[in-house]
């Protein structure tokens, strides 16, 4: 046998790494809590680039149609439409934008009772992506109008169209994008250290020093899933209170936690069982990687997704099934950790 000192310096070497790890992962989240609205105001950009404030999008109009191009733009903010006699000085305008300010093109024509439309947009521009919101929004909005000025015209009434409405961006965002992303955070960071508390015994020689004690190898590997998962619905309880003090309430705060603890959970005890399985540190976090992007992009495609399910409780429309899918992944991650409990029992703890 070693020096037992040595085995006691790396075993309190490797505690001492996995609390850096901790402390670290809750620094970096509080980090990003503290700068939350400036993230905010920049994340929405990118989901909603129409909502970037100051910034005009100057389009050229031409053609048969520019009344009603006219008139679908004064109806988008953020959008100055500029009358042109001909599609050609219309385009020459927007060909030389350094003297125009010209920064898209639209151009109606009515043939055979029909509106076409032709829109140019600048070519790998930084500001495209911009412009071709705005003018989308722009079609929409003509779109409109002409099927209720047709409707008349039609041998039968068509289906009314649906009242519309004007949301806020953040309100879309905080609820469907925010609010999964703070809850779901923690339960990949908490089947992360999962991972690396197993593997870093494994490595590092301290799992036989911890068999000295009087538990078992299903001991250690509970105690161990256990401690990580609860640091998942722990935070998740932290994000909603400081939601709600921030002016975001959440409808199911209740069902949300449980739905949190139920997913943390589950990925912990898969990302115990990879550690056990796999031989190294780098092999087990690449697996465990791998598989909750698959299990996690494979949920997408049922509508009852954790994403879907999360931003439905949080904004409070969650149907009746709701509740019954928090149970069935509760039932789920419950089934999985007994699993995960049997196959520690199956595994010689000298082969490790």
């Amino acid at each position: 046998m070693g020096d037992p000192r040595v085995t006691i310096a790396k075993r309190e070497l490797s505690s001492l790494g996995r609390e850096k790890t901790i402390v670290l992962a809750l620094v970096l989240q509080l980090f990003i809590a503290a700068f939350s609205s400036f993230l905010v105001v920049g994340l929405v950009s990118l989901y909603d680039p129409g909502q970037v404030g100051g910034y005009e999008v100057d389009v050229a109009v031409a053609g048969d149609a520019t009344d009603e191009l006219v008139r679908a733009a004064d109806e988008v903010r953020g959008v100055d439409p500029s009358v042109y006699p001909d599609a050609a000085s219309a385009t020459s305008a927007f060909e030389n934008p350094a003297a125009t300010g010209i920064d898209a093109v639209l151009i109606g024509e009515r043939r055979d009772g029909r509106l076409f439309v032709s829109a140019s947009v600048p070519d790998s521009n930084v500001q495209t992506t911009v412009v071709v919101v705005q003018l989308r929004d722009v079609l929409r909005n003509l779109e409109r109008t002409e099927r209720l000025d047709r409707a008349a015209s039609l041998s039968t009434l068509p289906i009314d169209l649906p009242p519309e409405t004007r949301s806020s961006p953040y309100y879309g965002f905080t609820y469907t994008v925010l609010v999964p992303l703070l809850l779901f955070l923690p339960v990949f960071i908490s089947g992360s250290l999962t991972v690396d508390s197993l593997t870093e015994e494994r490595e590092r020689g301290t799992l036989e020093l911890l068999r000295v004690a009087p538990v078992t190898l299903r001991e250690i590997v509970d105690g161990k899933l256990l401690a990580a998962a609860t640091l998942a619905p722990a935070q998740a309880v932290l994000w909603l209170v400081l939601l709600g003090f921030n002016g975001t309430d959440v409808a199911s705060p209740a069902t949300l936690v449980v739905l949190v603890a139920a997913l943390s959970t589950l990925v912990c005890s898969l990302a115990a069982a990879v550690a056990l399985l796999a031989p190294e540190r780098r092999t087990a976090q690449f697996l465990y990687s791998i598989g909750v992007l698959f299990v996690f992009g494979g949920t997408t495609l049922f509508p009852h997704n954790p994403v879907n399910t999360a931003a439905r409780l949080a904004i409070g429309s969650a149907d009746a099934a709701a509740p019954f899918v928090v149970l069935a992944y509760a039932v789920g991650a419950a089934g999985v950790y007994v699993a995960v409990r049997y196959l520690v029992g199956d595994v010689d703890a000298n082969e490790l």
